[in-house]
């Protein structure tokens, strides 16, 4: 699957440890994901479009190149908020779109209960934000959300997803680009990724 990429790097391997430690304090467990958000936007953001744009340093004038496209970064609430920030650090002029959706513990199903996307002027690369990619039901609300409001270019990215999510994401928008930090083998009965790290959100927000 061309547009899956997991990111393998030491860092990324060395911070999943933690990560996933039942016993890491929301503190620590906040800053973790932090650090693998920023190695993530690195990967997401490489084939962004530039334009060339003039500048005068110091020494002469010259000519480098800046971001040409209108970029949407778009949390999946609550548990994508952990991610926003270290994108917003390196995009600082992004735009920032929420979407609420909880999972219906008893069909395991997305339900959308807040929607900030604005219907028009459309984005050129909508960028979805979730610490886990489980079943892809919220991934596939979101993006359908997107598509619906004409976004032609989205992205997602999560810290850990497992194989179903990718399949069901990539059979549904073979067109999305997923960036991971780890793919997981399977869910358990209660459609939480094994060995996964739990409730990203509760973890975060220390609930």
């Amino acid at each position: 699957m061309p547009n899956i990429q997991e990111v393998t790097h030491p860092l990324v391997q060395h911070h999943l440890v933690r990560l996933r430690d039942k016993s890491t304090p929301p503190a620590e467990f906040r800053a973790l994901i932090n650090r693998l958000a920023t190695v993530l936007a690195y990967e997401v953001t490489s084939d962004l479009e530039l334009r060339p744009q003039d500048v005068t340093t110091p020494i002469c004038k010259t000519t480098g190149h800046v971001l040409n496209q209108r970029i949407g970064i778009v949390p999946i609430l609550r548990a994508g908020l952990g991610m926003v920030d270290p994108v917003l650090h390196l995009i600082p002029n992004a735009e920032v779109w929420h979407l609420g959706l909880y999972r219906d513990e008893e069909t395991a199903l997305p339900v959308e209960y807040y929607s900030k996307i604005p219907s028009t002027f459309p984005l050129d690369v909508g960028l979805i934000l979730d610490p886990m990619l489980a079943t892809g039901g919220s991934a596939l609300a979101a993006l359908k959300a997107l598509q619906d409001r004409g976004v032609k270019r989205m992205k997602l990215a999560s810290i850990i997803a497992s194989q179903d999510g990718i399949d069901n994401v990539n059979k549904e928008f073979p067109d999305t680009q997923i960036y991971v930090c780890a793919i997981d083998p399977e869910l358990n009965s209660a459609k939480f990724i094994v060995p996964g790290l739990g409730d990203a959100g509760d973890r975060i927000f220390n609930t």
